[in-house]
């Protein structure tokens, strides 16, 4: 299990989301409120956005997020429309090095998963790797879980060139629920493609781990949205997302919500 967040809206600068707000993402690894799996996210951290090209890059750590030496300059003077960032707390079996630390940049796009995929090794891995091209497979760097499902996803967006990315979570989490049986998953996820952001709150044969939102929240700017798992300022101000829906969020149009 692991926190992450998400942000869309005009330029704004990263300690905004991962130092400023009073439970910011820093202080969710130490402190997180609503983790149910792990005790703190100490496993790991990362933050990704679009270059002008609209190409995602990404910053990646194997240590704990309070541990970067270089975090406050970075996160003082990066400022983008799109934010994607992600602590985690490693499930067992999942090395704590940097290839598995998230969020994830390829095929461009942006994903982060805070959850889990029981019974992943070996037989799901299995299931997964048969739907994957050469050149998907290849793109893989780490061991998880959430990496493999990442390359699923990509694999259903490459084999249709019609197909969103909300309609390839569908497809995927769609699967993952049949290889399950009577395992469970629990499967938060944040996409995002440098325009639009994709959020997931669901889990199979288990309770959806906690997912919020706010589009009216004074501490970040007019026309923003803010997706996080737990959140980063008065909970007033903010909405659950209700568990087996997708949060599709674009520019200048109001977040909206779709049932799984």
């Amino acid at each position: 299990m692991c926190r992450h967040l998400a942000y869309l809206g005009p330029p704004l600068p990263l300690r905004a989301l991962l130092m400023d707000p009073p439970h910011s993402l820093t202080e969710q690894a130490i402190g997180p409120q609503e983790l149910v799996y792990a005790r703190v996210n100490a496993d790991g951290f990362g933050f990704g956005w679009f270059d002008e090209r609209g190409e995602p890059l990404n910053y990646r750590r194997a240590d704990p997020i309070w541990q970067d030496p270089n975090l406050q300059t970075l996160a003082g003077h990066l400022h983008q429309p799109q934010w994607v960032a992600a602590i985690r707390s490693a499930t067992p079996g999942f090395g704590g090095d940097t290839a598995n630390a998230q969020p994830f940049a390829r095929d461009g796009l942006l994903y982060s998963h805070n959850g889990l995929i029981r019974g992943f090794l070996p037989r799901i891995r299995r299931c997964i790797q048969q739907r994957l091209e050469p050149a998907i497979e290849e793109g893989i760097q780490g061991t998880t879980d959430s990496e493999y499902l990442f390359a699923l996803i990509r694999q259903l967006l490459a084999d249709d060139p019609e197909t969103t990315l909300e309609g390839a979570l569908g497809e995927a989490f769609s699967l993952v629920a049949e290889w399950l049986g009577d395992e469970h998953a629990l499967l938060n996820v944040i996409i995002g493609d440098g325009r639009r952001i994709v959020a997931s709150r669901h889990a199979v044969n288990a309770d959806s781990p906690s997912l919020y939102y706010t589009t009216d929240d004074e501490t970040f700017p007019d026309g923003s949205v803010v997706i996080a798992s737990e959140p980063l300022t008065d909970r007033e101000a903010w909405r659950a997302v209700p568990p087996h829906h997708l949060l599709c969020v674009e520019p200048e149009s109001p977040p909206e919500l779709l049932a799984l």
